[in-house]
């Protein structure tokens, strides 16, 4: 049986690197682990911590290829994350100008959660505690 012990990360490629960069660090408040510049691959490489527990890879690509990105496309269907207070998170990421959508509760757990894009669409949950 093969054993898989965890996510090691999640690589997301971006149109506007430093709109991104600022969604992902400055609204989201997720810690820069490292940052390099690929000349050869005109691109950058951001590594995000979540928590300590989580790394986000952050890329720029010259003119990538646009992709479905509604929740309901094939393929990757939206990252979420844990929040302990989810009218604060909403209030927080709101008061950045991110829309989100209303709150809902999840029907089998009871939890509160609701959706949102980051920059270039990419389908975004917070998901309560």
């Amino acid at each position: 049986m093969l054993k898989i012990n965890r996510v090691h990360h999640i690589a997301i490629i971006c149109t506007d690197y430093a709109l991104s960069k600022h969604f992902y660090t400055g609204i989201l408040g997720f810690t820069i682990v490292q940052e390099a510049y690929r000349a050869e691959r005109q691109s950058y490489k951001l590594d995000l911590e979540v928590d300590g527990l989580y790394q986000i890879e952050l890329f720029s690509f010259p003119n990538p290829p646009a992709r479905p990105s509604r929740p309901e496309a094939a393929g990757l269907r939206h990252l979420a994350f844990e929040v302990d207070d989810i009218d604060a998170a909403v209030a927080h990421v709101n008061a950045h100008g991110v829309i989100t959508e209303a709150i809902r509760i999840d029907e089998y757990t009871g939890k509160r959660f609701t959706f949102f894009a980051d920059p270039d669409g990419l389908p975004i949950e917070f998901y309560e505690k």
